[in-house]
């Protein structure tokens, strides 16, 4: 299959309310249409975990960023412009995003993926997609495809077929939360 192909079917899953797995600038990723509830909601289902805890969305651009984001401070763009891994921004004033994917205080987890495949994803579908470490709660994150457990390869609708045979090591981003008077917090390295 080529990664076109790929990118349409995940697309069309995507679009039909599906829960995909995928490889991300980071670690694979259990995704959706991060403006749909009940997708989002399968995928907490599926991680077994609190729908408490934020999960990240990924999206391709700043101007896509700037869509779900109120006022995005500019310290943001002065950190992502300088960030040299991937790096995860923590906003306030999450807007045009499912409400069970923004956090009580009212922030999103965003980040702009550069990597080819991901990237390319996010820019077909024209929405930001749910990216959340392809692993039960509590359990190691799956670095590489092969590190996935069939109890999620089992729970999704589609799993991508692109960088399925890379073995690399691949760590989080580093997550960053930024208010709207420009306090930094380093949530992760």
């Amino acid at each position: 299959m080529t990664q076109a192909e790929d990118i349409k079917n995940a697309i069309e899953c995507l679009k039909a309310g599906g829960v995909i797995l995928y490889p991300t600038d980071t670690v694979w990723g259990i995704g959706c249409d991060a403006t749909n509830a009940e997708a989002v909601a399968r995928v907490y289902q599926i991680k077994q975990r609190d729908d408490s805890k934020a999960l990240i969305c990924l999206v391709d651009s700043d101007a896509r960023l700037q869509r779900y984001v109120r006022n995005v401070p500019n310290v943001a763009w002065d950190l992502l412009d300088l960030a040299t891994k991937p790096t995860t921004v923590i906003l306030d004033d999450a807007v045009n995003l499912a409400p069970n994917l923004i956090a009580e205080d009212g922030s999103i987890a965003l980040r702009i993926t550069k990597e080819p495949f991901s990237r390319e994803l996010c820019f077909r579908f024209q929405k930001p997609l749910v990216s959340t470490s392809a692993n039960i709660s509590g359990e190691p994150a799956a670095a590489n495809y092969g590190d996935i457990s069939q109890e999620l390869l089992d729970a999704v609708d589609y799993v991508c077929s692109t960088r399925r045979q890379e073995h690399k090591p691949h760590t989080p981003s580093s997550i960053i939360k930024l208010t709207k008077d420009g306090e930094v917090t380093i949530i992760r390295k």
